[in-house]
Formats: C-alpha cells, structure tokens, sequence
C-alpha cells in the first residue's frame, strides 16, 4: 500500500488516480499508524510552505515522516511535497523544512513570469530509480514560483530549476508534477511503487 499524505494541502486525489493507474493500492491517509505500515510514502502539495507545514505538523504527520524515511521507508515529495523534504525555505520569511534532503527553497529567476507554468524539458544529471524506462529530457508539467538551490543530491535540472529532482537514499522528490506529466510521469509513480514493492 501507497499512502498519500492527506493533509489539507494539494491536489490529492489526482495523485491517487496517478498511483492507482500504475497498479498500486494507493489510500488518501492522514493517520501516523497508518503511514508506519504503508510499503512507501507520497508527500503531495501545492501552495505556499510555511502554511503547509503548518498544516502537517497540526497533525504530527512531519516529525512521523522524517522517522519512517530515517528507518528506511520510500518517501516521494510531489512539488511543495518536495519542496518539504528540504531544510529551509525562503520564501515569505525563513522556514525550516523536514531537513531529509540538505539545501533550501529559494525564488526562481530568471523567468519573464512567475509562477512558471507549463511542460520543461528535464535534464537527467544523476541516475535514480525514478528515471528506470524514461528518456533523458523529457519534457514534465511545472507549476511553481519557488525551488530548491542546486544540490549533490540532485538527480535532474530544468531551465527554472536547478534540482528538478533529488534523491537521498529512498528519500527523493520531483519539483514537477508527475500525475499532470501524462506517460512520462505515469512511468515515475510506477517507479517509485516498484521500488517500494
């Protein structure tokens, strides 16, 4: 089972039809238990980050994530999920984030307009599980104003953002939105549920 955090914040339920077009028992859960007995974890989001974690940790749900993922548990971060994983974020003040993946969240620029919307052209500059089937610069759906700083740990950049993804051991996040992404990003999801199986 696939749980996707259901904390009020994103497009949750089109994450679900993604997993569940792929094959996996994917269930909306905002429960800490029942995360702990899930095979992997999605951490969905859109909005701003301060209010969203806000939001998760209301419920507990933050510090529950950072001790699966640090027990060895799959966590995929989808856009301002994503953006969560990291230690800090700038953006309306100074956040601090989960801190599963070093480095902050910073403004884009560069972009005539903000947020950047629309289909990128991604760069694989690491190997992941995440790219298993998926040609390098494929062409993901984007919708941000903000993204993470360049880091070691990524593993592809676009034109707006040098760390379009990242991984850290199982714990690993795409600024894109895979579920909006068509086959491309349907191949992500299915390769994060196999690395959980």
């Amino acid at each position: 089972m696939i749980a996707v955090v259901d904390y009020g914040v994103g497009n949750i339920r089109s994450v679900e039809r993604a997993l569940a077009q792929v094959g996996a028992d994917a269930r909306l859960s905002a429960d800490a238990d029942e995360l702990a007995v899930a095979d992997g974890i999605v951490l969905p989001g859109v909005g701003a980050f301060g209010p969203a974690l806000a939001k998760l940790n209301e419920r507990g749900l933050g510090r529950r994530i950072v001790e699966l993922a640090r027990s060895g548990k799959p966590i995929l971060g989808v856009c301002l999920g994503y953006q969560l994983l990291f230690e800090e974020s700038t953006e309306h003040g100074r956040h601090e984030g989960l801190g599963l993946l070093p480095g902050r969240v910073v403004e884009v620029t560069g972009s005539a307009r903000l947020p950047v919307i629309g289909w990128c052209r991604t760069a694989q500059t690491a190997a992941s599980p995440l790219w298993a089937g998926i040609a390098d610069g494929s062409y993901f759906y984007f919708v941000h104003s903000f993204t993470p700083e360049a880091s070691a740990q990524a593993v592809a950049c676009s034109e707006h953002s040098p760390a379009a993804a990242a991984s850290n051991g199982k714990v690993m996040g795409t600024q894109f939105h895979p579920e909006k992404s068509g086959p491309v990003g349907l191949r992500v999801y299915a390769n994060f549920v196999a690395l959980c199986a």
